[in-house]
């Protein structure tokens, strides 16, 4: 009688440390703590199905109990550890907690433990599903488990540790299995592929593992069932059919159509998936999975992502340019949110329109910030169009009446009539500030080579204000820190959290000056600091104070170069006129009114009574 057939996941399960893929920091661990002999009397191995916490659990095992053990470097073809392995061992007692998770049981284990190993160093117990447990069966093991006989060790494996009582989880070691990465899963499978015989081509493992969700038993068992169906030659094609997966480049696609802003092109994508029996549920999920891997592209470049495969790889980095940061983000949001609605819609494929739609939208939307930096961007440093250049005081102001020097106001107090004509000037233009005008940031050339530290924050400045003029308000609050190899760091006093959210709305454009002028890439970091110090110009646009004692003074008129007052009993005899509007600074303001160029818009002003 021939012999019967091995799946692909006992075959190829893991029979040594070395063996164990993707938990290196578990391995690591073990293998100290035996080779230093601090073994501890109970462990507890968290994780996700299909991790290796059964057959992490079995190698410990064999590690203790082999001839001449504990040692970490054991040989798994004696007798000893191929009885641990089958599960047939009378010194490692493998217990399901599932179904034997009364008390009674938990008092027969009670009485077992006093016994002594038979043959090997350890009595050894293994509970799977310890979770299962009842609380009395918890309470009863709990004396036993905080001072077991030396020759005992528990071990106890779970995938949800939030259902297993503080009590037992202060007296165990915890170790949690991660999933295991897609690469490496992938890789695995290619490597039994070729052991196998079998023709497994590299994105069809890619599509495997990407469906395992990091179980390399499911990962197996996957493969198993391809074999069963397509023979020894398997590709992408035949994964996404049988197991009803999205390929990579369906859902990259996609993505694509979405940051392009196609919406009609979109809605036929969905409608396709739909008819050809996909969950959308699951395209979702691998949407946004999509765009998560895109902004760890955005963010770092450089990162090293395992579940990328190289084709996916090159798809991001053709998507990149299609997006900020701050958009994806956003986007990623909605689609959140859209996620959430579905998963108790009756009619899915309503709800995932409904959210790409809005998630579009969104992406076409015009922020505040982007206003600013258009305005910057536009008005260059100069003053808008329709508004003369400010004269710098180079020579003294003429005698003419017209240009004659404002004379110090009185506190009068009601404004005088104006019996006279009043000169043109008066009407035009307010009084300039009493403060100066912040100086116009010089355009400095180019360095000849890469600069940094202070000399790199300073020529940044200079090149920021030339471009965006407003940003000079929030680069007075920030300090050079530091300069990394990776980084550049700025500080701002901790009182001023104001100046650091608008400098991050511009981390992007500094970022971009920051590399080109270094020659390396910089992420920005700015820190709120007690540390830093810095002075900012203070604006007092208070009136000064009238030289009478009057409580009450007039305030002052904006048209300043007004003529003294008539006397009351002037022989004019004409009515006086109404007195003149005064000048409103914000609609003559050259950014609100190089903004309304822009967009063509119009200040509704309210209507008079």
């Amino acid at each position: 009688m021939s012999e019967s057939y091995q799946v692909f996941a006992r075959k190829y399960r893991p029979r040594t440390f070395a063996d164990v893929l993707g938990q290196d920091h578990v391995v690591q661990t073990l293998r100290n703590a035996i080779e230093q002999n601090r073994l501890a009397h109970a462990y507890l191995f968290v994780g996700p199905r299909g991790t290796g916490k059964t057959t992490t659990a079995r190698i410990l095992a064999k590690a203790l109990n082999c001839s001449g053990g504990p040692k970490v470097e054991f040989d798994p073809d004696e007798d000893v550890c191929i009885e641990i392995a089958e599960g047939r061992s009378l010194n490692v007692l493998e217990i399901d907690g599932a179904s034997n998770r009364g008390i009674d049981h938990i008092r027969d284990l009670r009485e077992s433990v006093k016994y002594a190993p038979a043959g090997g160093k350890f009595r050894i117990y293994y509970i799977d599903e310890v979770h299962m447990l009842t609380k009395e069966s918890f309470n009863a093991l709990l004396k036993t488990l905080e001072e077991p006989p030396a020759h005992v060790k528990f071990i106890f494996a779970t995938t949800e540790p939030d259902k297993i009582l503080p009590t037992i989880l202060s007296r165990c070691q915890r170790f949690d299995l991660r999933r295991i990465p897609a690469r490496i899963i992938a890789e695995h499978l290619l490597h039994i592929a070729r052991n196998e015989g079998i023709e497994l081509s590299e994105p069809a493992a890619y599509a495997i593992a990407k469906g395992a969700d990091g179980g390399m038993r499911d990962a197996q068992s996957m493969l198993d069932q391809l074999v069963a169906f397509c023979g020894n030659a398997i590709g992408e094609k035949d994964v996404l059919e049988i197991f009803g997966f999205n390929s990579v480049e369906a859902i990259a696609d996609l993505a694509g159509v979405i940051l392009r802003q196609d919406t009609g092109q979109v809605l036929t994508r969905i409608h396709e998936q739909s008819e050809a029996g996909r969950d959308l549920g699951k395209l979702l999920a691998d949407l946004i999975t999509h765009f998560r891997l895109l902004l760890v592209q955005l963010v770092d470049p450089r990162a090293e992502t395992e579940e990328v495969s190289p084709e996916l790889r090159a798809i991001l980095n053709t998507q990149v340019g299609l997006i900020t940061t701050d958009r994806l983000l956003q986007l990623i949001d909605q689609l959140a949110e859209t996620d959430g609605k579905m998963k108790w819609a009756p009619n899915k494929k309503l709800h995932l329109e409904i959210g790409l739609i809005k998630a579009i939208r969104r992406l076409g939307e015009t922020s505040i910030d982007d206003v600013i930096a258009l305005i910057s961007e536009a008005a260059g440093g100069a003053p808008a169009p329709d508004r003369p250049a400010p004269v710098q005081p180079a020579a003294p102001p003429s005698t003419s009446p017209p240009a004659a020097s404002p004379p110090t106001p009185t506190a009068s107090p009601a404004p005088p009539p104006a019996s006279q004509p009043e000169p043109p000037i008066a009407r035009t233009q307010a009084p300039e500030p009493t403060t100066a005008p912040p100086p116009v940031a010089e355009v400095r050339p180019a360095p000849s080579g890469p600069i940094s530290g202070e000399a790199l924050w300073q020529t940044t400045c200079a090149e920021l204000i030339a471009d965006r003029p407003l940003i000079q308000t929030w680069l007075q609050a920030a300090a050079f820190v530091e300069h990394g190899s990776n980084a550049f760091t700025i500080g701002i006093p901790s009182d001023l959290g104001l100046y650091r959210d608008s400098l991050i709305r511009h981390k992007a454009a500094i970022e971009e000056i920051l590399a080109r002028l270094s020659g390396s890439r910089l992420e920005l970091r700015i820190e709120l600091r007690d540390d830093v110090q810095v002075s900012l110009p203070v604006i007092d646009d208070t009136p000064d104070a009238p030289a009478s004692a009057d409580p009450d003074p007039a305030p002052v008129a904006l048209a300043s170069a007004k003529p003294e007052p008539e006397p009351a009993d002037s022989a004019d005899p004409e009515p006086d006129p109404a007195p003149a509007p005064p000048v409103d600074d914000f609609h003559n303001d050259p950014f609100i009114r190089k903004a309304l160029d822009i967009f063509e818009a119009t200040i509704l002003r309210p209507q008079q009574a």
